[in-house]
């Protein structure tokens, strides 16, 4: 059994030793830079992002998570924040060209940068990690479908986190205070 936690663990490991970290700051900056951010992924890709989005918060930032009843509408200043770790589902392809129709700038994360979604991108961040777009095959990782993808996401929004907070020079005294008091 401890064979699989190592094996996951490597693996993830193996992600960010590909990762351009260079990438990854030009990410942060675009974000730095936007009046208001809104994020979208689907399925479990949203739940990883949904936690971006909470951060984002903690570090007093203009945020909102696509779908939710109070996000605002984008525009010109605006970034839209996708994970779209296939390269292409019908969802994010609508919703990224309703914001470059409305002015927003796309950042858009995933592990298929060759992928439909990219079109739409102002930057493609590449995260080379498997996804369900192939996960089939002789080699493949040791967990299922898109999560080792989806794992790589927790850490590297939470390393975006650590980058922007440095950046933006927020306290993490500050992150605490805008945490919800209602748990």
């Amino acid at each position: 059994m401890t064979d699989l936690y190592s094996g996951a663990l490597a693996e993830l490991g193996g992600v960010f030793d590909r990762i351009d970290d260079k990438a990854v700051d030009k990410a942060v900056k675009m974000i730095a830079k936007a009046k208001t951010v809104v994020v979208f992924g689907g399925g479990r890709e949203r739940l990883q992002i949904m936690g971006f989005a909470m951060r984002l918060f903690h570090l007093g930032r203009s945020v909102a998570v696509e779908g939710d009843m109070t996000t605002p509408a984008i525009g010109k200043g605006d970034l839209f924040v996708v994970t779209c770790g296939p390269g292409e589902i019908s969802t994010a392809l609508a919703l990224l060209g309703v914001a470059k129709k409305a002015g927003a700038k796309v950042l858009l994360i995933t592990a298929q940068p060759k992928g439909r979604a990219a079109e739409f991108a102002d930057f493609v961040l590449t995260v080379p990690a498997q996804t369900m777009a192939d996960d089939r095959g002789a080699k493949t990782s040791i967990l299922p479908m898109g999560s080792l993808y989806e794992g790589a996401l927790f850490v590297l929004f939470e390393v975006m986190i650590l980058k922007l907070r440095a950046l933006v020079d927020v306290d993490p005294k500050v992150m605490r205070a805008n945490h919800t008091n209602l748990e």
